[in-house]
């Protein structure tokens, strides 16, 4: 019985990806083990979103080496997908993007055959890959991947390249999923995939339709949607999150300049204007929302004008915090034959952005001081309790509660990252 160290970089979907992953090699009776221990096989699942992405991805592949040169090393996913020149002695399968789900065939050829593999020659990435899971063992928040690939080509990204076409999961496929998690015990669903807003756009259905159907599946009590862009929350999504509160208070709305000039020359796909429009319309209809986003900083061209502006836009619509990302250039994509900006600059600029991240992200917290809110609990710690709350605020509580459990909690001060709560014994 061959053991197996599993170590997932980057999104929610390489999470879910890698989740199958385990679940199809325990059904074929592998034993999963800790990344840092001595395995038979050790799987990376890399990203490519950023350069540091890149360093790290390598960075983990040539530490599983060093643990155990005898092993099984697979290194897959988008950084191998972006990079199909990547050659690294000791790595024995090289997977991209698609395929992930025959993972047991690969391995059982690798066995038989004793040499390297080099599975990058299947460029079909047209069709959704189907994978279903049932448990996310360890977990309280399960997420189901609905969709995959991109076609935005925003003028920084590469994704589109390494992920392909928009494409959907089966909406019945989907449902069931959904409804044989809730069965098992989880309460919390996390809608997610590359570009998740554009669910059906392959398979005439809409995001609104699935969020109509998921949110009556029978004992589901959240439904998290992982992140969407501003362009797919329209009137009849927005309805939908307007009469239902099991979609929770909480949207992450990547905005990634807070500047027209930048956001024009990202090719992104709206204006500040339309931006604040839909934020507007949300706040309206849910006004204790929790708002995140993310940023680039230093993106070509970029001025000091142009990341002032930056600095007012998220100051003004609010954002209760701010994933902020140095820009990193990436080969293939319009932005990097651009102008560059400063290093030294781009590492100011983005000091500044967490440090207004942080101010804001406080002052989106206070608003909830000596407030009554219902908190998951998903794990306990030395005499404490951790959780979130709907509009994901990070609870911790002096006191063991079991986890995977709703409790009502008042909450008493802040203890950055965290909230401090009482238990509200009714």
């Amino acid at each position: 019985m061959k053991s197996v160290g599993l170590c997932t970089l980057g999104c929610k979907v390489n999470m879910y990806e890698s989740e199958f992953v385990i679940n199809l090699l325990k059904e074929n009776n592998y034993t999963i083990k800790e990344f840092d221990e001595i395995c038979d096989i050790y799987i990376i699942n890399t990203c490519t979103v950023t350069n540091q992405s890149d360093i790290k991805s390598r960075k983990m592949i040539r530490s599983a080496i060093r643990r155990n040169k005898d092993a099984c090393i697979v290194a897959m996913g988008c950084f191998i997908e972006a990079n199909k020149s990547f050659r690294e002695d000791g790595v024995s399968i090289y997977l991209g993007t698609k395929d992930k789900s025959k993972i047991i065939e690969l391995l059982d050829k690798y066995y038989k055959e004793k040499s390297i593999i080099e599975h990058l020659d299947n460029d079909d990435k047209n069709t959704f890959e189907d994978m279903y899971i049932k448990n996310f063992p360890g977990r309280t928040r399960a997420f189901v991947k609905i969709q995959d690939g991109c076609e935005n080509f925003c003028s920084y990204c590469i994704i589109p390249f390494v992920r392909g076409k928009c494409r959907s999961k089966k909406f019945d496929i989907v449902i069931s999923e959904i409804t044989d998690l809730v069965k098992n015990g989880y309460k919390e669903i996390v809608l997610t995939g590359i570009h998740t807003g554009n669910y059906g756009v392959d398979i005439n259905k809409t995001f609104k339709d699935l969020l109509q159907e998921v949110v009556n599946i029978k004992g589901l009590e959240r439904l998290r949607i992982s992140s969407i862009e501003v362009t797919e929350l329209n009137d009849e999504v927005l309805d939908v999150i307007k009469n239902n509160n099991v979609i929770v208070d909480h949207l992450h709305i990547p905005l990634q300049a807070g500047s027209d000039k930048i956001l024009k020359l990202m090719n992104r796909k709206y204006d500040l204007k339309y931006f604040k429009n839909i934020i507007n319309k949300l706040k309206k209809i849910r006004p204790n929302i929790s708002i995140t986003t993310d940023i680039i900083v230093g993106f070509p061209e970029e001025d000091d004008e142009d990341f002032k502006e930056t600095i007012k836009t998220v100051t003004e619509i609010g954002f209760s915090k701010i994933h902020v990302f140095p820009y990193s250039i990436r080969n293939k994509t319009v932005a990097a034959s651009m102008k560059q900006v400063n290093p030294q600059i781009k590492k100011l600029h983005t000091r500044r952005l967490l440090e207004v991240s942080k101010e804001l992200e406080l002052e989106y917290l206070n608003k909830f001081i000596n407030k009554n809110e219902i908190v998951l609990i998903e794990n306990y710690k030395d005499g404490y309790s951790y959780g979130h709350t709907g509009n994901y605020m990070y609870v911790k509580i002096k006191k063991i509660i079991d986890s995977n459990t709703f409790v009502k909690v008042k909450l008493k001060s802040i203890s950055y990252p965290y909230i401090i709560g009482e238990v509200v014994n009714e």
